[in-house]
């Protein structure tokens, strides 16, 4: 479903091209999309497409754009600005396209998905008209009264696909022609890849002061939101581990550790409750240890993290991830190399009591 522009003569008459018009404002999605499409050709399925802007935006990167609008006009117009172009413009609901499933690399929808009655209902058909590999790119936002937030939309990604991202986009003006004060944001969306077996990669800070250690309570992310972890985040395309962790720490806590101030505490195999399994790596690194004087840990991400605070190793709060938990645990204990696999009806909080999932594996000692 879409809006029904022939029933809004009088607002398609003032936004034709959905506030693309000025050549600032293309510029500004184009080089959104270099970095949310695949740098290969690839299909894409542009769902609510309106005047065909993104879709044109794809189709000029080498992509091969199938574009859907419900709207017999908006179609029209599509058609004509995509002239010259590959691409086929059909008259569909964006809920249920008339496209088959499993046939497209990226589904693109812009500003559709709160207009929508069952959102969650629309991701899971979305998902499934990915190819193993492809993503799902959302723009969405919150306008006063209308508008869909991310956490919702975050947390009905996260059991359907292998990897969720939340990109912040109001404070990108040049998106938008003008200064934005209302929460605009894209959510990424990756589903699994076909044939051989892999899983996530992400990396965790053992920040040390001492006895204590540096832990996030998580907030607005669709998952353990109100829970502690240490500061951590996933492997990017093309980053190495150590990199990853030294990305993640300043961009979360403020402290820029250099590639001789960390160290691996130990790797974790987990698994979340009827969630995918994934690598963890803990590295460990002293406070003070090649951070700069005045970078005192503080909360780079407030729309991620409600607040840093330091506990005791030896005594670590029971309102923890569970996993985290383990893996600070075992590492306290001289453990190296850690499982941690969840039953599907356990929560993703620590078990009462300091109860665990995890098994530390036996190393090789020194040669």
């Amino acid at each position: 479903m879409t809006i029904d522009w022939d029933a809004e003569a009088d607002t398609f008459d003032r936004e034709p091209d959905h506030g693309l018009l000025p050549p600032e404002v293309r510029a500004a999605w184009a080089a959104k999309l270099a970095e949310w499409l695949p740098g290969r050709p690839c299909e894409v399925l542009d769902l609510g497409c309106g005047t065909g802007s993104l879709a044109l935006l794809a189709a000029e990167r080498g992509h091969h754009v199938t574009a859907v609008d419900l709207s017999p006009r908006m179609a029209e117009r599509a058609r004509a600005k995509l002239a010259g172009t590959d691409a086929r413009v059909l008259v569909g609901d964006a809920v249920a396209p008339p496209v088959p499933d499993r046939a497209f690399d990226v589904v693109l929808v812009r500003h559709v998905l709160w207009a929508l009655p069952e959102p969650e209902a629309a991701l899971r058909h979305w998902v499934s008209l990915l190819r193993p590999g492809g993503r799902l790119v959302l723009v969405e936002g919150v306008w006063g009264d209308a508008g869909l937030p991310h956490e919702r939309i975050v947390a009905a990604l996260t059991p359907l696909v292998e990897r969720v991202r939340h990109i912040p986009l109001a404070g990108e003006h040049a998106l938008w022609g003008k200064r934005v004060d209302d929460d605009r944001y894209a959510v990424l969306g990756g589903a699994a890849s076909a044939g051989r077996h892999t899983e996530i990669v992400d990396v965790h800070l053992i920040l040390r002061r001492g006895d204590e250690v540096l832990l996030a309570r998580r907030q607005g992310t669709g998952y353990a939101d109100g829970l502690l972890h240490a500061p951590s985040g996933h492997v990017e395309d093309g980053e190495d581990v150590r990199a990853a962790l030294l990305r993640e720490a300043y961009e979360e806590t403020g402290v820029r550790l250099g590639p001789e101030d960390v160290r691996v505490a130990l790797v974790m195999q987990h698994r979340g409750p009827g969630g995918q399994p994934r690598i963890g790596w803990f590295f460990e690194a002293e406070y003070g240890a090649g951070a700069r004087p005045d970078t005192e840990p503080y909360n780079r991400e407030p729309d991620k993290c409600s607040g840093l605070s330091w506990h005791p190793l030896a005594a670590l709060p029971d309102d923890m991830v569970a996993y985290c938990a383990a893996g600070l645990e075992a590492y306290r204990a001289g453990g190296h190399f850690v499982l941690h696999w969840h039953e599907d009806g356990d929560g993703i909080a620590r078990m009462p009591g300091g109860a665990s999932r995890a098994v530390t594996l036996p190393g090789t000692g020194a040669r």
